[in-house]
């Protein structure tokens, strides 16, 4: 078990929020990641929720036809038990929001449409406990193949300054360099290309080099007040300050790489880290080091109703991760694709309570 997770054994019926949640939209999304992990099981992160734990819940999920609000409720409160879920025995969790941008694009470089969504590129190594140089930290997952062994692979400065030019890995050109980082940050896009073609592209892969978010660096200069920093004020910091971006934006070395992917159902968003569709409103990113892809999550948040003009409090389940999501009580809401949904998710930073849905079969292990 994560010794930094500090769980406290609960009941549905004292969870403030619980009885009024509409989960079938939750079940909906659960039964995705179960018909994904019973073909391939999910790793099991080190809270220790295994596949195995699951197997009652995703046979149950899977067999039924509808998600019927009373046929979802009894499924989870027949097979999970829930925990409350703290960093540490005084602390409370911590939420922020993403979203899929939908974003004008081209096929080709213009005079308008000049700054690439780059594929992955051919020299770009995946790192893990094999082959991990001693100099390289643990957390590193990419490097570049040398000659002289596995260095680190060209950064975000690098890069945009043409370390990969020549290529041919261009997906498709944008017109504006911070709209192209927004992409980065959210990990996936849909495309408005000429013509009125929809495309969508999703993460790949990255850089290795660690996130630098635009945000704390301008808090950090003076330039934007810590408990003002969201996505609506950086992007305004930038408008105001076109000549400093480049300034700004490479001191986050990390850079990510895209391929495409379909658009299957327009309602819902990209394939993400657990290989299924994200479902607005309904799927959470996690550490993924921590916890195991398909877990079911009750996160209430007491300040925050910028979702749906109420307070916060809605059944989640774990299917995606993220590089600044990190620690126990950690998550990132998908709130959906678009402006609105940007609007909404780059507000989102509140304290929150998280409630971890424990399997019963490991719910034992978890003690009261």
């Amino acid at each position: 078990m994560a010794s930094s997770a500090h769980l406290t054994r609960t009941s549905f019926a004292d969870l403030d929020g619980w009885a009024v949640d509409s989960v079938a939209p939750a079940l909906t999304a659960f039964r995705r990641s179960a018909a994904f992990a019973k073909e391939k099981p999910y790793r099991t992160g080190s809270l220790g929720i295994s596949p195995l734990d699951f197997a009652e819940a995703y046979q149950a999920a899977l067999a039924l036809n509808t998600a019927d609000e009373g046929q979802a409720r009894n499924l989870f409160e027949t097979h999970f038990v829930p925990f409350l879920l703290r960093p540490s025995d005084w602390e409370m969790g911590f939420v922020t929001g993403f979203y899929e941008p939908v974003v004008q694009a081209s096929p080709e470089r213009t005079e308008r449409f000049r700054f690439p969504l780059l594929r992955r590129p051919h020299d770009l190594l995946d790192i893990d406990d094999s082959n991990r140089p001693d100099e390289f930290d643990p957390s590193v997952a990419f490097g570049r193949q040398t000659n002289d062994g596995i260095v680190p692979y060209f950064d975000r400065a690098a890069i945009d300054g043409g370390a990969l030019d020549g290529r041919g890995l261009e997906l498709a050109w944008l017109a504006d360099p911070v709209d192209l980082f927004f992409v980065h940050v959210q990990g996936a896009a849909r495309l408005a290309m000429p013509g009125g073609d929809m495309r969508r592209v999703t993460y790949a892969a990255k850089s290795g080099h660690p996130f630098t978010g635009p945000g704390g660096v301008l808090a950090n200069l003076g330039e934007i007040a810590r408990g003002d920093v969201t996505m609506q004020a950086i992007r305004a910091w930038f408008k105001a300050h076109p000549d400093r971006i480049a300034e700004i934006l490479h001191q986050n070395r990390s850079f990510i790489f895209f391929r495409e992917a379909p658009v299957a159902d327009p309602e819902l968003g990209p394939v993400a880290a657990a290989k299924v569709p994200l479902t607005p409103g309904r799927s959470l990113a996690v550490d993924r080091l921590i916890h195991t892809f398909g877990t079911p999550f009750f996160v209430a948040a007491s300040t925050l109703s910028a979702v749906d003009n109420r307070l916060f409090a809605r059944l989640m389940i774990a299917q995606d991760t993220g590089s600044a999501i990190v620690g126990p009580a950690r998550g990132d809401l998908f709130i959906g694709s678009g402006d609105a949904a940007g609007e909404v998710a780059g507000v989102i930073k509140h304290p929150a309570r998280f409630t971890i849905l424990v399997p019963k079969p490991a719910a034992e292990r978890f003690g009261s």
